[in-house]
């Protein structure tokens, strides 16, 4: 619409702000209070989406995904535990396709908070024998690769035992560090 130009006449801006008015949390007070007879385009809901093909979920978790690496206090012998998590976000209306990565995935669940749905896979035997491995052949592109190989590091340690000792949280930890928002360019 922009490329035709459309959005240089009223009615033009007013199909454009309808189109905005349908995605994630709408209009903001401002542009509703300038735009009254806004009728929001509602978006085409997905009854049963189905994954494309493997580098579509590539793509979507350099976007929407998110390599997580949590340690808290548990009573182990150094009295710290480690987490690793596989996470996809969407909005709560996307629930649908957050439940087809289970079925595709074959592990994982669905979680929800305020306005978002979450596909999140913990269980560390299914990161090691399914999410890895499905991220090693389909690679990731752009920051959030680097984000991937940090967690593999952290799951090779985890694997070999390491996160046991107090050295091997230590290089865990700095690997967590510098992921996600803590990375440096």
């Amino acid at each position: 619409m922009v490329d035709r130009k459309e959005h240089l006449n009223l009615d033009g801006l007013q199909a454009i702000i309808n189109i905005r008015a349908g995605i994630n949390l709408g209009l903001s007070e401002s542009l509703k209070k300038e735009f009254p007879n806004t009728a929001a385009v509602k978006k085409l809901s997905m009854e049963n989406p189905v994954i494309p093909d493997p580098q579509w979920i590539a793509g979507f978790t350099a976007g929407e995904g998110c390599f997580f690496i949590s340690t808290f206090k548990s009573k182990t012998k150094i009295g710290v535990a480690v987490r690793l998590k596989f996470i996809l976000v969407q909005h709560v209306r996307d629930e649908q396709l957050m439940k087809s990565f289970i079925e595709y995935f074959g592990c994982g669940n669905v979680q929800f908070s305020k306005e978002a749905v979450n596909f999140v896979v913990e269980k560390f035997s299914d990161l090691e024998m399914k999410i890895i491995p499905f991220f090693v052949k389909y690679t990731i592109l752009g920051v959030k690769s680097q984000d991937f190989q940090d967690f593999l590091r952290a799951a090779e340690l985890i694997k070999e035992k390491k996160h046991l000792t107090q050295q091997g949280l230590d290089q865990i930890r700095k690997i967590k560090d510098g992921m996600n928002k803590g990375r440096s360019v």
